[in-house]
């Protein structure tokens, strides 16, 4: 068994929502929704309109005790929300084009049919999420460059370029200034960030494994603040904290899990310890 897992019974009512658009359609090729009926999953197949959160709601009010998803990391955190609301196991199916929180999470991310092993045969342990303004997160909530760069219709075709684009608009010298504003745990202030994120728990920026998150229970929020460049001044700040304020005169955009959202402040930033219970497949 992995370490820091626990053995799991078997749900008695698992249901999983497919977003057979996520990933270019991994779900679909791996054929996972008739897989996912074979083991007794009640599967639910997402279309254009769908409205997901009542979806889960209706489901968990018809009894569903096991909620899983595949889809990008934007859709897990819906569904994970209503398993923190009702206290139910959740299970992320890798469906996504990055899967960032399988990865964390110590999922295969090639194995979309394995990964349904978590419902039938899976071990359990607990997890942070962290929320902003009431809006959960799994993963992460960028502001600047990053939160920009989502909002633009290319991006989900051609990221990079998207992100320099961004880049060159946010962090240039004809740049207009957003007045956001945050002050660090040393005390600094950071106003009018190129770039801010918001993580739940800290992601390593050293080797072997920069850009991943070692942990998810740590209880804490991991901050990265990149600055405009200014001579003679350091260019930005990492540290940890169980929660953070910004400040900013308007809405501003933003990257949560991936996905484009405009965010009204104040932003409060909290998380939320072990409040997610998560399986994975035992193997």
């Amino acid at each position: 068994m992995r370490s820091g897992w626990n053995a799991a019974d078997p749900p008695q009512r698992p249901v999983l929502f497919v977003n057979p658009r996520s990933g270019g359609g991994k779900a679909a090729r791996a054929g996972l929704a008739e897989r996912a009926r074979e083991r007794g999953i009640d599967t639910i197949v997402l279309h254009p309109g769908d409205d997901l959160a009542a979806l889960v709601q209706y489901a968990v009010e018809g009894g569903a005790d096991a909620l899983g998803v595949a889809g990008g990391d934007g859709t897990l955190a819906v569904v994970a929300a209503a398993a923190v609301a009702h206290g139910i196991p959740f299970v992320c199916v890798p469906a996504g084009t990055r899967n960032h929180f399988a990865l964390d999470l110590g999922v295969d991310r090639h194995d979309l049919v394995g990964s349904l092993d978590a419902f039938t045969d899976g071990v359990e342990r607990r997890i942070d999420v962290a929320e902003v303004n009431g809006r959960l997160f799994l993963n992460n909530v960028s502001l600047g460059i990053y939160g920009d760069a989502v909002q633009q219709p290319a991006y989900r075709d051609a990221k990079a370029r998207t992100l320099l684009e961004a880049a060159a608009k946010v962090a240039g010298p004809s740049a207009a200034a957003t007045d956001l504003e945050l002050v660090d745990d040393v005390g600094g202030s950071h106003r009018d960030p190129a770039v801010v994120l918001v993580s739940n728990n800290p992601y390593s920026l050293e080797p072997p494994r920069p850009g991943a998150r070692p942990t998810l229970d740590s209880g804490r929020l991991g901050i990265i603040v990149l600055d405009r460049p200014h001579p003679g001044q350091s260019p930005g700040r990492a540290w940890i904290t169980p929660q953070l304020g910004v400040s900013a005169p308007s809405p501003l955009c933003a990257g949560v899990d991936g996905e484009a959202a405009d965010l009204t402040p104040p932003l409060r930033f909290v998380i939320w310890p072990r409040a997610l219970r998560v399986r994975v497949p035992r193997g």
